[in-house]
């Protein structure tokens, strides 16, 4: 069979109109998703299964202060690691009773790194060590709406030693707070 330039080229035209709407439609999910903040419908909502899943906007950190709370228990983590340890969780539900007992406070989840890594790597690191307190924080039943978070990355450390052991303190999750007028 003999294949002339037109029976090549509508097929090829056919599958290029395809994709050119496969990427429109793409765009169009991802602009609505970017006008309702980020979040995806509720069908596909990564949160829809946790409690409190129509709350899910953080506290506002813009001009405000918290403090260290010596009732409220800094957590520490693995090398590379986001991950909530057993000795972790047992200090986070303490703090989470003590929240849910002083509802005037705000608390700001703080994730921190160790001195290893380039500083773009321990900021997300940090992010998700913190967002790992927050949630499990929100799975005890702590309102989204009186926690936030932020990394400091390997910008603060409470150790400047360079060995394991000051490693390991740098790596942490601290939950500070401040009380609500």
């Amino acid at each position: 069979m003999k294949m002339n330039s037109r029976s090549f080229l509508i097929p090829f035209l056919g599958l290029l109109l395809l994709s050119q709407a496969c990427t429109t439609a793409g765009r169009k999910d991802k602009d609505k998703s970017a006008k309702n903040g980020g979040k995806t419908s509720s069908t596909g909502s990564i949160e829809a299964g946790l409690p409190g899943a129509a709350e899910v906007t953080e506290a506002s950190l813009r001009g405000k202060t918290f403090q260290l709370v010596p009732t409220l228990a800094s957590v520490h983590f693995e090398y590379d690691r986001d991950a909530l340890s057993g000795d972790s969780s047992a200090a986070l539900k303490a703090n989470a009773e003590w929240l849910k007992a002083n509802a005037k406070v705000e608390v700001q989840i703080q994730g921190h790194c160790d001195e290893r890594g380039t500083v773009a790597y321990n900021l997300a690191l940090g992010q998700k060590r913190a967002r790992a307190v927050r949630d499990y924080y929100r799975a005890l039943g702590v309102p989204m709406s009186r926690m936030s978070t932020i990394s400091f990355g390997k910008e603060k450390p409470e150790c400047a030693e360079a060995n394991e052991e000051c490693w390991r303190t740098n790596r942490r999750a601290e939950t500070r707070a401040r009380v609500v007028d």
